[in-house]
């Protein structure tokens, strides 16, 4: 006899296979009942007219804007054989007309003298062609000066057409992607620029100078290439072309150079103020190397006549022309020169009106005379001074040095050099420091103190005194130029926020951060002495930075407006913190030593 747990088992698996069947029968029965329901007759449906014609509408469109497609097809066929066949020619045909000639480079070319004034007018310099320039020859050059300057500026002289693709290619590299501003132009490139074209910077005067350089190269033999640029390029100063080069620098013939004298003028052209010897002979003297190393790489010279020319002096014959404010005239000439380059500034007939009152240089000069006179016993043997209108940033005085003439270091201009500022920097981070959550009468602990940062000896500061002052407030510690207090201030404030702050106020020479610790509150960064001015102006004009200006206008030779500087003020940092940082350094008061 059966379970009952087994009784329910079987039924379950017949009830489940009942519903299963039942499911299954569903459409069966559902057919045949349809079935006996009578038959219905239904009327044939018939689209209307308006219907068959709204759907007509696609085909209608479709074909419509097939024949319009190919209308336009054809349209643009038309347009582009036209542009090809007609636009195209013409424009080119055009642009060929405004090229230069290449026979121009044969034919004596006028040019003006450019004119250096201060703002009232007065002459500062005069920077013209030589009047004694007399082309010479090129096998009345020195062999030395011919191949110093193949090696330096165009090493494939004699192999390319024209251009260059690599040197193009590692300029373009340089420049968008490194970016370094390097030049990438061959010896004809730079006769073309120089010669025939004007000094704008823009695509299609660079595509100009490389359609040049080929028709130069076919109508041209490389010797007469050669002698055409080495009697028209930029020596520095009025010296044109390699005969009155020799002649400025050396009182020499361009016959006459030896190897140490060819690689000097060799290295000029690139940029005669910047590698003048008669500005800094230091780098000059390194320029001079990087073309004796050249020469050795090229096979010109072996390694001994290298040093041998590095190693002898050099006798530059004093110069005589008349200068007024030379260091300045000098800065301004480099930045003409960056923005025209040295061709158009050598001849380009400007008249250029600088911010400089010759006036107040001639008392500045003086001035700064004076004192590195007094100073002597102290040790004093240099000086420099800046003048600045604060209301717009324009310089009115710039003296690089104690005497401009004295022979060796006097043409060193210490106003664009990199110098250590000391507590002069202070001000900056203290003015950040107010901005945050300091006031003038925070107390800051002047007590000894000792940061130690992985990788590094323990930092301990030190006031100038030797003292150690207690508890001193930010007005008396920033007016006295304590330095503990100045140190646990950068500390708190940052010193990647202090360097972003010194470089909206206009220094820009605190690059990497990665150099600088605690003490470049103490002078430890190295600044230029026209960026500290313009640093500090801010302070006076009540956080508002101006852009620094040395060049009011500059005319071109017939008279046209070629470049005028606007003001452009910028905010810096809030008034009231530059008030208190004014109000600190006048206080005569807060100074007494505690």
């Amino acid at each position: 006899m059966l379970n009952t747990p087994i009784k329910i088992g079987a039924l379950l698996l017949k009830l489940t296979k009942n519903i299963g069947y039942f499911f299954l029968s569903i459409p069966d029965r559902i057919y045949k009942l349809i079935k006996k329901f009578p038959k219905l007759k239904i009327r044939k449906f018939r689209t209307p007219k308006f219907l068959k014609k709204i759907r007509n509408v696609p085909t209608h469109i479709l074909s419509h804007t097939g024949k319009v497609f190919k209308n336009i097809r054809l349209f643009i066929l038309g347009f582009a054989a036209s542009l090809l066949l007609i636009f195209i020619p013409y424009v080119v045909q055009s642009w060929f007309k405004e090229l230069p000639n290449p026979e121009m480079l044969t034919v004596a070319q006028k040019y003006g003298p450019t004119q250096i004034l201060d703002r009232n007018g007065v002459l500062l310099y005069e920077i013209y062609s030589d009047k004694k320039y007399e082309p010479v020859k090129l096998d009345r050059i020195s062999e030395d000066a011919v191949n110093a300057t193949i090696a330096v500026e165009d090493s494939l002289f004699y192999i390319h057409r024209g251009l260059r693709p690599d040197s193009i290619i590692r300029a373009f590299r340089k420049t968008f992607v490194d970016g370094e501003k390097q030049g990438g132009s061959t010896i004809t490139q730079q006769l073309v620029k120089n010669v025939l074209l004007t000094p704008e910077r823009t695509f299609s005067r660079k595509l100009k100078e490389a359609v040049l350089s080929l028709m130069v190269e076919a109508t041209y033999s490389k010797q007469q290439i050669l002698e055409m640029y080495l009697n028209n390029i930029a020596y520095g100063g009025n010296a044109w072309g390699i005969q009155s080069a020799a002649q400025k620098y050396f009182a020499k013939n361009a016959w006459e150079l030896n190897l140490a004298e060819s690689a000097m003028l060799a290295g000029l052209p690139s940029s005669p103020s910047l590698y003048s010897p008669l500005n800094d002979m230091g780098v000059a003297k390194e320029r001079q190397k990087y073309v004796l190393d050249r020469m050795v790489s090229l096979g010109y010279i072996n390694s001994d006549e290298a040093n041998a020319a590095l190693e002898q002096e050099l006798n530059i014959v004093p110069q005589k022309d008349f200068i007024g404010a030379p260091h300045f005239v000098n800065y301004v000439r480099k930045v003409l020169e960056d923005m025209y380059g040295s061709n158009f500034v050598n001849r380009g007939g400007l008249r250029v009106t600088t911010t400089l009152d010759y006036g107040l240089q001639q008392k500045a000069e003086a001035i700064v005379f004076d004192e590195v006179q007094k100073g002597g016993k102290y040790g004093f043997s240099n000086g420099a001074a800046v003048v600045l209108d604060v209301k717009n940033a324009e310089i009115l005085t710039y003296v690089g040095s104690y005497d401009y003439f004295a022979p060796g270091w006097g043409a060193f201009d210490v106003v664009t050099s990199y110098r250590q500022p000391g507590s002069s920097i202070k001000p900056v981070t203290y003015s950040l420091a107010l901005a945050d959550t300091y006031t003038p009468a925070t107390i800051i602990k002047d007590s000894p103190v000792v940061y130690k940062f992985e990788g590094s000896e323990p930092y301990r500061p030190v006031n100038y005194d030797g003292k150690y002052h207690g508890n001193v407030t930010l007005r008396a510690a920033l007016a006295n130029s304590y330095n503990i207090p100045a140190v646990k201030v950068l500390y708190l404030a940052g010193i990647e926020d202090t360097i972003k702050t010194a470089k909206n106020m206009g220094i820009t020479t605190l690059n990497d951060i990665s150099r600088y610790g605690l003490s470049l509150v103490l002078g430890g960064g190295e600044v230029k002495l026209i960026d500290l001015v313009n640093a500090y102006s801010v302070f006076s004009q009540e956080g508002i930075k101006h852009n620094q200006k040395i060049v009011l206008k500059i005319e071109g030779i017939s008279g046209e407006i070629i470049e005028s500087t606007a003001d452009q003020a910028v905010k810096i940092i809030d008034s009231q913190y530059t008030r208190l940082i004014t109000n600190i350094l006048s206080d005569d008061e807060a100074r007494r030593p505690l």
